[in-house]
């Protein structure tokens, strides 16, 4: 994956070539992906390959969307949105995991259907081809799934993270793919839509997730108590900050927000106060990159 980069070094260009990057594989990837399966299932006779293949095709669409979310959340801040436009990045999540979950009730549909019919005899034995094409699918689904991960993180991208474990729920399918083929292989035509039902379970958990964290952070949620007290312990070994009286967080789509007052000595000028707060508020947005501004008011110690 190359030399490894920290969110701090990252400058804009180099996140716009990740950018593209992860798209592209992703965009491309899944285009072959499933017209390779989409073939395997047609001409092995296999209606969970199919289903597979569907779901590939939609993380075509699914990345396109993780593209364009990141590209609008990355626009300055306007009159119209002081605040940026980094929630952008959740709306996309958000159609993300709708997309996932309309995909899941279709699959979902087809295989109760079959398993539901009555006459299993009827339905055919996938071939060998549909076997194949499942291997074939959880290998490269798998290995997209910890590219997209590791450059979604180093871009604090929700989205493309989103996007990874979407490529994670396709390995998985192709997972229940492999063995609903085999299963009907060796005699029991029913296992093939048993799978596409295996994949709905898998594509619904997944689609949960990211719908959850997509509206988490679209409330304004805390960054939680482990990374709170880790930002006011920096903060206290800052120079002349006697404690922290008051620390709130709020996550802003990739981005996060702090509201702190501090307690400085009571009988310094409204000059040195207001020091102590600057380099308190410059070295906080120097060493956590994912804080987009701190807001800080000063108390007097006494």
């Amino acid at each position: 994956m190359g030399k490894e980069v920290s969110k701090a070094e990252l400058n804009k260009a180099d996140r716009d070539k990740m950018i593209k990057k992860i798209s592209s594989v992703g965009i491309f990837g899944n285009i072959m992906l499933s017209a390779f399966k989409l073939f395997a299932g047609v001409y092995g006779k296999s209606g969970a390959m199919i289903s597979d293949a569907v779901h590939s095709l939609s993380d075509v669409f699914a990345t396109f969307i993780a593209y364009l979310g990141v590209r609008l959340s990355m626009r300055p801040a306007d009159r119209e949105h002081p605040y940026g436009h980094e929630r952008m990045e959740c709306v996309a999540s958000l159609i993300l995991g709708s997309v996932l979950v309309v995909t899941g009730i279709g699959i979902g549909k087809s295989g109760l259907t079959n398993i539901f019919s009555g006459d299993h005899s009827r339905l055919a034995v996938p071939g060998m081809v549909a076997l194949v094409a499942a291997v074939v699918s959880i290998v490269s689904k798998e290995g997209m799934f910890w590219y997209t991960r590791y450059y979604a993180r180093v871009i604090d991208s929700p989205a493309f993270l989103a996007d990874a474990w979407h490529h994670r729920s396709d390995a998985l399918s192709s997972v229940g793919s492999l063995i609903g083929i085999a299963g009907a292989m060796l005699g029991f035509p029913v296992m093939d839509s048993v799978a596409s039902v295996i994949i709905c379970i898998f594509i619904f958990k997944v689609s949960f997730d990211i719908l959850k964290d997509a509206i988490s952070k679209m409330l304004d949620t805390s960054s939680g108590e482990e990374y709170e007290n880790g930002l006011k312990e920096f903060v206290l070994k800052q120079s002349d900050v006697g404690r922290v009286d008051v620390l709130r967080t709020r996550t802003f789509g990739s981005k996060i927000y702090v509201d702190m007052e501090i307690a400085v000595d009571g009988d310094k000028t409204l000059r040195e106060a207001h020091a102590v707060a600057e380099n308190v508020h410059a070295k906080v947005e120097k060493n956590f990159p994912e804080v987009k501004h701190i807001m800080i008011h000063v108390n007097p110690m006494d």
